[in-house]
Parts: structure tokens; C-alpha cells; sequence
């Protein structure tokens, strides 16, 4: 085991409960991201409605996402205050789904979506915020790992694998410290006189990585809920059985790239693994613009998108914090930049 491999375990075996905690909470998120792909179909039935309609379903999402990731900033000056955040909205996104079955219109669906979509917003803020405070420069690992953890253990709880006390409590922290954070205010990282000593990379930086998080996030949501429908479309005409394999190719696709970039982020520098990343989705999307009535090559577009796209998020995160030096303080602002753009 190498030095960087022991430094970093160390530093997950004594803060093993805080990480599964943050983790925990993406079960959530991810939930809210793939539900309404493979649903689409049966909402349109359920709320008699055309397509066109139940796209506002998504516009709704989308839009509460941003006032979520606004909003997320709020609940980083404590501990106690983050991890309440984090239950609550876990809490609201159960309910939402509960309720899900009694909404007949497209009204009362975009509604309760949007309430969803809020509590993401806030999930994925203040989540990733706490994650890199926790682990600062080695963030990039521990920021991959939720997707392909959550799903070996579902398929290890549908039988498809073979098959310390000295940690501090989760909330033992520094409590000088919280009371420091809970007296500074929320824009208190964009202080002017702060930002007029900044170069013009560090605007730039945040712009660029903004537009690209907003970018690679909304292919990722709308490729999940479109390409089903596409492929039962003309000009494919795909059987509904074949084009549903789409969807499962696509999220194993992501699970196997987050755990070969688990690898891959500290072997390589970040920079190099997003501009890997970026130059496949370009590629890819080109390709299926040029074979679009292929059906093979959806599948294996598909498949390409999948590893190229997962680790784009979380690459990128790693390294605006490394290259701007956030400690953890505005990464706000860049989750925030992201919806923004939409």
C-alpha cells in the first residue's frame, strides 16, 4: 500500500460515519434523477397528457433544482443544521413519491416534483459541500464512490454477487469552530473586497465550470428520461422490451465508470480525466446525430455516454476546489452557477 493509500484510509477510518452519511442521502437524489425516465410513458397515461405537456414535469424538477442549490447554502454554518437539511429532505422526497400515485393532472405532478426538486437541490449542495470540507484535496475518491457502492449493494440484496470505537461520534466537532461559521453570514465568501483581489481565472474558473456541471448534469437527466421514448419512436421503431434494456445499459454504464475513475483520480491529475471525459461526450453525441437511425449504435452510444459522462461531476468539483482553494466555503456557488445556466 502506498503512502497516498494509507494517508487516505486513515483519514476515512476516522470519519467512516460522517462519509456514509453524506453518501447515504444520494440514495435519494438518485431516486428523483431516474424516476422519471422509465416512467414517462405511464405518467402521460396516468395524467392524460401528450408529451409535450409532461415535459413541463421536468422544466418543473429543473427549476426548483436551482432554488434547492440555492437554498442549500443556507444549512452549511453547523453541523447540526447540515445534517437536519439532510434528513428533512430525504423525508420530503418520501412523502412526495407516496403521493405520486394520487396526482391525476400534469398540475398537481409538476407540484410535486418541483417540491422534489427542491429537496435535491439541497441534498447535492450540501452533501458535496461536506464531503470536500471533510476531505479537501482527496475529495475526488470519496465524491465518486456513492453511485457504484449503491449499486453492489442492491445487486448483493437481490443475490446477484457471490457471495471502530475509535472513530469520533458524528457530531463531535470543534464547537468554537461551528460558532465562528454560524456568525459569518451567507455571502460572507463573496465578500467584495475578497473578489477584488481575485485574478480573472478565479471568475472564469467558476463560470466555465458552472456552464460545464449544468451541461453534463442535463445530458445526463435528459438522456435517462428520452431515450426510451426515442428508441419506440420513428425512425427506430425499437420493441418496447428491447428499447427498456436502454435505460439499465445507460446507469450501469455510469456505476462502471464511477468505479474505474475511483481508481483513475488518483493516479491521473483531474484535468486531464475531465478533458477525457468531455472529448468523449462531444464525440459520442456527434456519432449519434450522424447514426441516428442505427439501432445498434444507440446501444453502443449509450454505453459510451455512460462512461464518459458519470465522472465529469465529480472530477470537476475535485478540482475547482484544488485549483481555487475553496476549503469547502463557495463550492456553493459553483453547484449554483450550474442550474444557473438553465
Amino acid at each position: 500500500m502506498t503512502h497516498w493509500d494509507e494517508r487516505v484510509w486513515a483519514l476515512f477510518r476516522s470519519q467512516w460515519r460522517q462519509t456514509v452519511t453524506y453518501w447515504s442521502v444520494f440514495f435519494s437524489f438518485g431516486l428523483c434523477i431516474a424516476f422519471l425516465g422509465p416512467t414517462i410513458l405511464d405518467l402521460r397515461c396516468q395524467t392524460h397528457s401528450t408529451l409535450q405537456q409532461i415535459t413541463w414535469v421536468f422544466f418543473s424538477q429543473q427549476f426548483f433544482l436551482l432554488l434547492g442549490s440555492s437554498l442549500g447554502g443556507l444549512f452549511k454554518k453547523t453541523l447540526r443544521s447540515s445534517l437536519l437539511a439532510l434528513f428533512s429532505c430525504t423525508l420530503i422526497i418520501s412523502i412526495v413519491f407516496a403521493l405520486i400515485p394520487l396526482c391525476y393532472n400534469v398540475i398537481m405532478l409538476s407540484i410535486a416534483l418541483a417540491i422534489a426538486g427542491k429537496a435535491m437541490g439541497v441534498i447535492d449542495t450540501v452533501a458535496n459541500l461536506q464531503l470536500v470540507k471533510l476531505y479537501q484535496k482527496d475529495s475526488a475518491t470519496f465524491l465518486q464512490l456513492p453511485v457504484p457502492i449503491a449499486v453492489l449493494c442492491l445487486m448483493h440484496h437481490e443475490r446477484l454477487l457471490p457471495c471502530s470505537r475509535s472513530s469520533p461520534r458524528l457530531l463531535d466537532q470543534n464547537p468554537k469552530a461551528d460558532a465562528e461559521q454560524a456568525h459569518k453570514g451567507l455571502f460572507s465568501c463573496c465578500n467584495l473586497d475578497k473578489l477584488r483581489l481575485r485574478p480573472a481565472t478565479f471568475f472564469i474558473l467558476q463560470i466555465v465550470g458552472g456552464a460545464i456541471l449544468f451541461l453534463t448534469d442535463g445530458i445526463i437527466g435528459s438522456y435517462a428520461g428520452f431515450v426510451y421514448t426515442y428508441a419506440v419512436s420513428p425512425p427506430l421503431l425499437m420493441a418496447h422490451k428491447t428499447a427498456g434494456y436502454l435505460n439499465s445499459v445507460f446507469w450501469a454504464a455510469i456505476t462502471l465508470s464511477r468505479l474505474a475513475f475511483i481508481y483513475l483520480s488518483y493516479r491521473f491529475p483531474a484535468p486531464k480525466l475531465i478533458t477525457l471525459s468531455l472529448v468523449g461526450v462531444v464525440l459520442v453525441h456527434g456519432l449519434l446525430l450522424l447514426f441516428y437511425t442505427s439501432q445498434t449504435f444507440l446501444f453502443i452510444g449509450t454505453t459510451v455516454l455512460g462512461l464518459c459522462i458519470s465522472s465529469v461531476f465529480p472530477s470537476l468539483l475535485a478540482f475547482t476546489e484544488d485549483a481555487l482553494e475553496y476549503k469547502g466555503r463557495p463550492l456553493t456557488l459553483v453547484i449554483v452557477l450550474m442550474f444557473f445556466f438553465c
